[in-house]
């Protein structure tokens, strides 16, 4: 048997109270389905004096069954920066009805964080009052869907908090679409004791695969344009970008959102890595990408692929994988390579993983 948590002192808050900083195209206190409400549309609104690292938050929702995301954010650092989780009503009873998805400087990363760990199906109820529950502590989550005895989501890998646990607010969403109605917002500033378990049939945690690629180093911000055409790279075009090393998650995924933000211009960074091979050879390199990558080596353009959110049909969600294969000829000595990797929308990331590492050395 799941047991939740014991309850705790939970602060109340009214949406009408001048604690709350909002962010949103949309937002006013009106009533709804018998209550004293707040109508959130494409924005988050969270308690401007609340700071902690573990506790809770609970609050009611209701929502149409138009495309929507509607859910809670917690440890939110500003507008940009927080964790989320969101049910999608348009997707009620798919794999894909609920998400659990990081937030950093403004990018969502849903293409990055997909699958039985960070989603779950779940049918939704419209035009009514859904109560939800989030408990959080350390790097796990507990979250609950209307049955507050048994969570439907367990994280056990909040990605905000792999190198450390930041103390931030709490609040609720309502992503691009439909707009919903929050009421009964409360939260705990007390650590909860997180009892649920995930399910024992879902897969292990993230194993690294062999021959994955550790760490980047990665460039500032430029302009996807900036490379229309460009069909080799050389020192000039890399001299003045400022650089910044990032290691990859245990999967190999490098979130490259942790280091930027993008805007309608600049959405563009290289990712560089040095490879240093004993001899000639030429090795397979697998890779994923989100949402647009190049490849150099040695200032050669090797590839070019596009996995943008609907770009294929108007079903394809674009999550990274290690979907994509090349072949690298490499020189005996040092190795250059370049992944130019662009963004729009759902997750800014890059992983790759060598097949072979004989004979081959990894530096930044």
């Amino acid at each position: 048997m799941i047991l939740s948590s014991p309850p705790a002192e939970q602060i109340v808050v009214p949406f009408d109270a001048d604690r709350w900083k909002i962010n949103a195209v949309e937002s006013r206190v009106e009533d709804h389905l018998g209550r004293r409400s707040l109508y959130l549309k494409n924005g988050n609104a969270f308690v401007a004096d609340a700071r902690f690292a573990d506790g809770s938050l609970e609050f009611d929702v209701a929502f149409t069954r138009s495309r929507g995301f509607v859910g809670g954010i917690w440890r939110v650092q500003d507008a940009k920066n927080v964790e989320e989780f969101y049910l999608r009503p348009h997707q009620s009873g798919n794999p894909d009805a609920t998400q659990y998805t990081p937030v950093f400087n403004g990018v969502s990363g849903w293409q990055l964080y997909h699958g039985e760990r960070y989603t779950v199906a779940i049918e939704h109820r419209f035009d009514e009052w859904t109560h939800m529950k989030i408990l959080f502590a350390g790097t796990t989550a507990e979250i609950y869907v209307g049955d507050m005895a048994k969570p439907v989501l367990v994280v056990d890998d909040l990605k905000r908090s792999i190198e450390r646990v930041e103390a931030g607010s709490v609040g609720v969403s309502s992503g691009v679409g439909a707009p919903a109605w929050f009421s009964n917002f409360s939260f705990s500033p007390e650590a909860p004791r997180l009892q649920a378990r995930a399910p024992a049939a879902r897969t292990p945690p993230d194993t690294t695969p062999e021959g994955t690629i550790p760490s980047w180093q990665v460039s500032d911000v430029f302009a996807e344009r900036d490379l229309d055409g460009r069909t080799a790279l050389g020192p000039e075009e890399l001299t003045g970008r400022r650089w910044t090393r990032l290691e990859t998650e245990s999967s190999g995924l490098a979130n490259l959102a942790r280091l930027n933000g993008i805007n309608p211009v600049r959405n563009t960074v290289l990712a560089r890595k040095t490879i240093v091979s004993e001899r000639e050879q030429i090795v397979r390199l697998d890779f994923g990408f989100s949402d647009r990558v190049r490849v150099y080596l040695n200032g050669r353009l090797l590839f070019r692929g596009a996995d943008a959110y609907q770009s294929r049909d108007y079903r394809f969600l674009g999550s990274i994988g290690y979907f994509d294969s090349l072949w690298l000829p490499l020189a005996k000595g040092g190795n250059e390579l370049l992944m130019a990797v662009s963004e729009d929308l759902g997750g800014w990331g890059i992983q790759a993983k060598l097949e072979d590492l004989a004979g081959i050395t990894l530096k930044d």
